[in-house]
């Protein structure tokens, strides 16, 4: 049997392997014991993958959603009925997958809505994409600051179930503004990943340059958070907040605080600030422009890994419900979680193919959108190469 078949060999295999560095990092951050003194190894893995693998998995999201939807003209209808379905099913198994108690902060209930959030954006050109996603990055936290000071809302530490649906102002509040993963700042991760779905990845010219603008992007971010922080004052206009602590004694949640506007110039993971958000961003453009620049002598030996990265959902779902009912943080529990992964995805991809969560989805979308879809084009249109 051969190790890619035809669909394979249709897809861009450096994001696959994006999904998978994605993936693996939030796995990481969900099992390791932290970056506190003495945790070595596995402290410096957390700390790397803290917060930048969400980013990841989100700006990966607008890059799925933009190539799902390039093909343009009468079929727009359509495809804007297949994102919204695709997105409230997505957020409906993370609502779910909250229910079964698995430590885990889940971020399908947001990546769900940011599918919605954009959808004005879907066919705006890459240079447009590209200046709103960063535009947006960095005034969103600012917006979404004044607005819940102005409010009086505070973070919301508890996560939203499938409860929630009869609560509906709750949880779109939650969802949107107080979350671990608000939309309101997070949606711009997605606008940047379609500004990169217009790139021509399979030419080293074009991922070169998103990994060079990702490692100026998150240098950038990290240096203007430290001069405001350091030179700029910031610090010690914050110390009568943290007790003295620093930041190390603050509880970020996905939010910034409100108590001072220097809290916006923090870069600490999940923070929610500008930095914080435009640092993650630029690490996750050199990531994917890294990945699409490995020559084929090099990624044919990683099918297992693209295996993984091709069925994200399927493989994150399988993690959070795995987690369920144990309180295990170690580097032999994540170990057990890749290797796991890694064997189920390839035999499902060698033998089945897309990822079973990824199939009803699409099925599921494809069957609402199929009537706008006739009616703008009766005869059948040949399928896309390129896979999302």
């Amino acid at each position: 049997m051969p190790l890619l078949t035809a669909a394979d060999r249709g897809r861009l295999v450096g994001i696959d392997l994006a999904r998978a560095v994605a993936v693996v990092g939030m796995m990481a951050v969900h099992v390791l014991p932290g970056d506190g003194p003495g945790s070595g190894a596995a402290g410096v893995l957390y700390s790397v993958a803290h917060g930048r693998a969400s980013g990841l998995f989100a700006v990966l999201a607008g890059v799925s959603l933009g190539l799902a939807t390039r093909r343009g003209g009468a079929e727009r209808a359509a495809a804007r009925t297949s994102v919204v379905v695709r997105g409230l099913l997505v957020a409906l198994v993370g609502l779910l997958l909250i229910d079964v108690d698995s430590r885990v902060a889940v971020i399908l209930p947001y990546y769900g809505v940011a599918f919605v959030v954009v959808l004005p954006f879907l066919w705006w050109p890459a240079r447009r994409l590209a200046v709103l996603g960063v535009t947006w990055l960095a005034l969103a936290p600012v917006l979404s600051s004044a607005v819940r000071r102005a409010a009086g809302l505070p973070a919301q530490f508890e996560e939203p179930t499938l409860a929630w649906l009869a609560r509906p102002g709750d949880l779109l509040q939650t969802l949107a503004l107080t979350g671990y993963y608000p939309v309101v700042g997070w949606a711009g991760y997605l606008v940047l990943g379609l500004a990169v779905s217009r790139v021509d990845l399979r030419a080293s010219a074009g991922a070169l340059r998103l990994l060079g603008a990702g490692a100026v992007l998150a240098s950038a971010a990290w240096l203007a958070s430290g001069l405001l922080l350091g030179p700029g004052g910031g610090l010690a206009a914050l110390r009568p907040l943290t007790g003295g602590a620093g930041l190390d004694g603050v509880d970020f949640y996905g939010t910034v605080p409100t108590d001072s506007p220097w809290f916006l110039a923090v870069v600490t993971a999940h923070s929610g600030t500008p930095f914080d958000l435009l640092h993650t961003a630029g690490t996750a453009l050199a990531v994917i422009g890294g990945a699409c620049l490995l020559p084929g002598a090099v990624t044919r030996f990683l099918v297992p890994v693209a295996a993984l990265g091709s069925m994200p959902l399927t493989v994150y779902t399988g993690h959070v419900l795995a987690l369920a009912g144990t309180d295990e943080e170690s580097t032999g529990l994540l170990g057990l979680h890749v290797v796991v992964a890694l064997v189920a995805a390839t035999l499902w991809r060698l033998v089945v193919g897309r990822g079973p969560l990824e199939t009803a989805v699409g099925a599921v979308a494809s069957a609402a959108s199929a009537p706008l879809r006739r009616r703008a084009d009766p005869a059948p249109a040949d399928p896309p190469t390129l896979a999302p």
